[in-house]
């Protein structure tokens, strides 16, 4: 059996592939709108990390320790919340799960780092 070389699609061609389930409408003619549509969404998306980010640093102003910036139950929360969102969207749970953890976990870090580059304020009688 003769296998084809390995090449990466190309993305003007039409599709090679259908879904069997006939209610799926197909969003895009050709690989090339689907990854301009999808970079797209991609500076979206960072532009959110970015503002998200912003909120994370000062959320650190607001905490005593380390336990308090990793907050377990406020996470477990964040992690129960999207999955219910990704549900209600019809995102995939698991990506958008596997997404916010790695995210949560990379935010905790940047925090922690901040954290320790903050002065406590003294408190007045």
């Amino acid at each position: 059996m003769s296998t084809a070389p390995q090449t990466e699609p190309d993305t003007h061609a039409p599709p090679l592939r259908r879904f069997i389930d006939p209610a799926y409408v197909p969003l895009c003619e050709n690989l090339a709108q689907v990854r301009e549509r999808i970079d797209a969404l991609d500076a979206q998306i960072v532009a959110l990390l970015a503002e998200r980010g912003r909120y994370v640093k000062d959320a650190a102003r607001f905490k005593r320790d380390a336990f308090q910036v990793s907050a377990p139950q406020r996470q477990q929360q964040v992690f129960d919340k999207v999955r219910r969102l990704a549900e209600q969207t019809g995102a995939y749970p698991e990506v958008v799960d596997a997404c916010y953890r790695a995210m949560v976990a990379g935010f905790i870090a940047r925090e922690q780092r901040d954290h320790l580059e903050m002065t406590p304020i003294e408190e007045t009688p």
